[in-house]
């Protein structure tokens, strides 16, 4: 055997190897998602004191009212966050905008409540590709945010083509700086990040609430809630009320081609990567640790950061105390679900603001609790961490036995 064959057989290997790993990842990814929907539904029909009832009549009868249960609240929650599709197709049908925008105002609202998930997940799943566990995302965003309502509400008279960008930035420069404090605590003094950016999280809630009793505060307004940010900071909205959807749905799509293109596409990228799967191949190469650290966990928390730029401005207009809903915590379940990849997480995250959203019309309409939605997370997270048990249930092959490159077992050794 030559060498270019030798050469090429190798790389064959390598391909084999991650590609058999990819499909296996994705067939226990999807049925994990539907297991879980299914995990759910049953859950929301035994958790129902109807279903009981029925029972008692007859066991057939109890089925019955299980099943309906089980169909209105999937129902109800496919309604609440894609729109009704027979409402759907009279608008389009009508050709009357108003009525169109009606229709569809449930879709771009899931698409509205995925965004600030899109940027906390990237920010996690950027830290976990380099081997950093930047639990503080939550915090980040808290400090984003009160980075962007200062420029957003003391910079006046600015055009808008400059005060959004403008706005957006402080909240990355913001978050960025809060997620680098423990990247270099962790890079200089090997202080754990985990315990250091949980310490931050309550940090920053502190710091919100201080800023906002304070000089953030609207003099107008006894309770802690910040100023109205100026009109010129507004994100563009593309739609009338009730349709809220605005531009930083785009720039978060935005933020995952690039955090694609740095991981994948450029050298530094391959640093980071080569890092966090190795630090001591990585040291014996002569890659910066302390800069690679430092700089991923400036990065995350900037990311971080224009989670809670977009909700101030795009959203809120303004800051309150405790105005994120835990996107920074659900941040590390969306980087599990994504495989730590910016489409995976995109995908993850639409997936997460549809439920979010549909979870309202879901108790309003069939009367099931919105709890119910945390559970499902939950359940389909399990499934995920724990693929045998998918494999078992599904009767799943194992991935092929393939001889892993000596590459990737130095990667994991």
């Amino acid at each position: 055997m030559t060498k270019t064959e030798e050469t090429q057989k190798k790389k064959d290997v390598v391909s084999t190897f991650f590609e058999e790993l990819r499909r296996n990842s994705l067939t226990v990814t999807v049925l994990a998602i539907v297991t879980g929907l299914l995990a759910g539904g049953l859950i929301a029909a035994v958790t129902t004191e109807g279903v009981y009832a029925a029972f008692r009549v007859s066991f057939f009868e109890g089925i019955k009212a299980g099943a309906m249960v089980f169909w209105n609240t999937y129902k109800a929650l496919f309604t609440g966050s894609v729109g009704v599709p027979a409402d759907i197709v009279s608008a389009l049908r009508s050709g009357d905008g108003v009525a169109i925008n009606k229709a569809f105002t449930p879709f771009f609202e899931s698409l509205l409540q995925a965004t600030p998930y899109i940027f906390a997940g990237l920010a996690v799943a950027l830290g976990f590709r380099v081997g950093l566990f930047n639990i503080g995302a939550e915090g980040q965003i808290f400090v984003g945010a009160l980075g962007t309502v200062w420029v957003a509400t003391a910079f006046k008279g600015l055009p808008g083509i400059i005060h959004v960008p403008f706005a957006l930035l402080g909240g990355a420069v913001c978050g960025g700086v809060w997620g680098m404090i423990p990247g270099w605590l962790k890079a200089k003094t090997g202080a754990h990040e985990v315990i250091n950016t949980i310490m931050m999280n309550y940090i920053a809630f502190r710091l919100s609430e201080y800023m906002l009793t304070g000089v953030l505060r609207d003099p107008n307004k006894s309770t802690p809630i910040s100023a109205p940010i100026e009109k010129s900071a507004w994100l563009p909205r593309f739609f009338d009320d009730p349709n809220r959807f605005h531009a930083g749905f785009f720039i978060a799509l935005l933020m995952a081609f690039l955090v694609y293109w740095l991981l994948f596409r450029t050298s530094w990228g391959f640093e980071l990567r080569t890092v966090g799967s190795n630090p001591n191949a990585a040291r014996y190469a002569g890659m910066s640790i302390v800069r690679s650290t430092v700089l991923t966990m400036f990065l995350s928390g900037a990311l971080a950061g224009m989670a809670g730029a977009n909700e101030v401005l795009g959203v809120n207009h303004n800051l309150a105390v405790a105005f994120s809903s835990g996107y920074g915590f659900d941040s590390i379940a969306l980087a599990l679900l994504g495989n730590s990849h910016p489409l995976g997480v995109v995908l993850a995250s639409l997936l997460f603001g549809f439920l979010r959203n549909g979870a309202i019309q879901m108790q309003l309409t069939a009367g099931i609790p919105i709890d119910i939605i945390s559970v499902l997370q939950a359940l389909i997270l399990a499934f995920i961490a724990a693929p045998a048990i998918i494999r078992t249930m599904y009767r799943l092959k194992e991935p092929k036995a393939v001889e892993k490159p000596q590459a990737v077992a130095k990667a994991e050794g």
